[in-house]
């Protein structure tokens, strides 16, 4: 990736590191979409001195490794030092080592800036529930959308949505095999062995792999739990499924949509919709070039339907939205995003077709529903994927 390409979140980081100094930082995110790029880019525009070590090894660190950075940095008289520490999850015992260092810091009246940095969301946020609580400031870092990745390496539409956000592999799309190689072996199962099965207990990796597998090839597909019991060997039951799409999801791969109920709880054994956070994740596994892609109306609408999906995912992280989607028979809403106050029904048209029925009955079942209709007939495609997501919804 081009250290000369600078994400917004760097000037976010900055700034809050600058202006919010009784407060650990937090950056979470994928794997290879920046992180590490952004600390460095934060330490170039530091003015103290910064101390940075990453905890990515075969065999994690223990909470001494915490200590020894935290003391360097603390050693340094001059300005205000920072401490970046990458891939925090790794360190057995962090939050509790993190959380006596930053309490024997606050004593101090200028305390270091601690900037941490996590691949692992689940494992990160139990660190953070489980022993930081109201000590830390979360910021999260997005897989590449559209206008970014369009702005670092001008790509056109149609290849974001084959190519997906990897900044990293945009120097192997010209040769397509060589780039499915790359993001099967070096980014997925990077991923998969690192930041699941090395941090989580899961009792059939074997299982946990094919399910993803399974997600990758059905993108943007709502499929019940009988039917992927059907499909995996030795899958075991609709929970075991649940949770391991739970773990797919925490690592920024793939999601479980639930059902939208309403005002109801969704139950746990509904249907999810399977999205996968990275269109490339979807065009590495499938095996199909750009071209073949594009050839399929079928196939690219699903690319088309998933890549919203997964900005919706991206772009609208935390407690103040939810991503879902509905079905009653055979009417259908591609997806729905509710916020405290608001609702929304969206429908993506990759095709020439008009609004389905499904719109209109999830508007006559709640009429205060707000509608988006993307691709044809509607907003088109590059504005959506370039738009502020978060301010189209609020």
């Amino acid at each position: 990736m081009p250290l000369l390409h600078e994400r917004e979140i760097v000037a976010q980081l900055s700034a809050s590191l600058r202006d919010h100094p009784r407060f650990l930082h937090i950056l979470v995110g994928a794997r290879q979409v920046g992180k590490t790029t952004a600390s460095l880019q934060v330490a170039d525009r530091w003015e103290g001195s910064v101390i940075r070590a990453s905890a990515d090894e075969p065999l994690p660190p223990g909470p001494e490794w915490i200590r020894t950075h935290w003391e360097r940095a603390s050693r340094n008289p001059k300005a205000r030092p920072l401490l970046i520490l990458d891939e925090i999850q790794k360190v057995r015992g962090w939050s509790e080592t993190v959380k006596a260092l930053w309490d024997s810091e606050l004593e101090k009246p200028e305390p270091l800036a601690v900037l941490l940095l996590g691949s692992s969301s689940l494992e990160v946020q139990k660190g953070l529930t489980e022993s930081l609580a109201g000590r830390f400031l979360l910021i999260r870092c997005p897989h590449w959308g559209y206008r970014e990745t369009q702005e670092a390496f001008g790509v056109d539409l149609e290849s974001w949505l084959h190519f997906g956000g990897y900044p990293g592999s945009y120097a192997l799309a010209g040769d397509e095999k060589v780039w499915s190689a790359y993001v099967r072996d070096s980014l997925i199962e990077t991923v998969l062995a690192r930041d699941v099965l090395q941090l989580q207990t899961v009792n059939k990796p074997a299982l946990l792999r094919h399910l993803f597998l399974l997600a990758a090839s059905l993108p943007a597909q709502v499929l019940s739990y009988n039917k992927m019991l059907g499909q995996l060997v030795d899958a075991g039951n609709s929970t075991t499924l649940a949770h391991y799409l739970q773990l797919l999801a925490g690592a920024f791969l793939a999601s479980g949509l639930e059902k939208f109920r309403g005002d109801r709880i969704s139950r746990r054994g509904s249907s999810p919709k399977l999205v996968l956070w990275n269109n490339a994740l979807v065009s590495a596994v499938s095996g199909r070039t750009r071209a073949e892609a594009r050839a399929d109306p079928a196939w690219w609408g699903r690319i088309v339907e998933n890549a919203v999906g997964a900005a919706l995912l991206n772009s609208l992280q935390g407690l103040s939205w939810q991503v879902m989607y509905w079905r009653e028979a055979d009417l259908e809403v591609d997806y729905v995003v509710k916020t405290p106050r608001k609702l929304f029904a969206v429908e993506v048209k990759s095709g020439r077709r008009g609004p389905g029925e499904g719109l209109a009955a999830f508007c006559m079942r709640w009429p205060r529903a707000n509608t988006l209709i993307v691709g044809h007939g509607g907003m088109p495609l590059a504005e959506f994927f370039t738009a502020d997501i978060p301010r189209l919804f609020s």
